[in-house]
């Protein structure tokens, strides 16, 4: 990589951290069910900044986190959605979902540390809200069809914040890493406030 563009690529995670889709949501009926559920977690920057976060602290915690954390937020969502499903409502959704990209923000920001199944709990607990929202809002899309769709975005948006935290990880560029998850603690922030 040119050394011009490894400045780049930092300078441009806030930029695509906040970019929003220009369509909400498409439809089951025109796109299929598969695009529908992978339009969902593209569709607010509350999913995409928690998604994101994910990756990142994987990164930071480093080792087997690399993989657990991130299978364990997509575990946990297909719950969530599960129970969406199965006509269960679960107490504040939204604020859940605000939450995480807040409190997954500040976990990078100040870079903690903790055993590898407690950090897979975390992401767990907030994954189970957002899964529930993806199922809450499914509409007339086939189930399984919808849950592969957000489940590849997710995953997707779980390596965009692995990579960009594994090429800041090392010593000299982590108060970059840090400081991106602080700016995702302040987003998380502001979308709240807004909200």
């Amino acid at each position: 990589m040119k050394p011009q563009m490894k400045h780049l690529i930092p300078a441009l995670v806030p930029a695509l951290l906040i970019c929003q889709p220009a369509l909400a949501h498409v439809t089951p009926g025109e796109h299929g069910s598969f695009m529908a559920g992978a339009s969902h977690p593209i569709s607010g920057a509350d999913h995409i900044l928690a998604m994101v976060c994910v990756g990142l602290w994987a990164a930071l915690l480093g080792g087997r986190a690399l993989w657990i954390v991130p299978t364990a937020f997509v575990g946990a969502m297909s719950v969530g959605f599960a129970v969406a499903l199965a006509g269960m409502s679960l107490p504040l959704v939204e604020p859940m979902i605000l939450a995480s990209s807040v409190v997954l923000g500040l976990l990078v920001a100040v870079a903690a540390r903790m055993p590898v199944a407690a950090g897979a709990a975390v992401v767990a607990i907030f994954a189970v809200f957002h899964g529930h929202a993806h199922g809450a809002e499914m509409g007339g899309a086939h189930a399984l069809n919808y849950l592969a769709g957000f489940a590849v975005v997710t995953a997707a948006l779980h390596v965009a914040g692995l990579g960009f935290g594994l090429l800041l990880g090392k010593a000299s560029r982590q108060p970059i890493l840090r400081g991106a998850g602080l700016l995702v603690a302040a987003a998380g922030s502001a979308l709240a406030l807004a909200g």
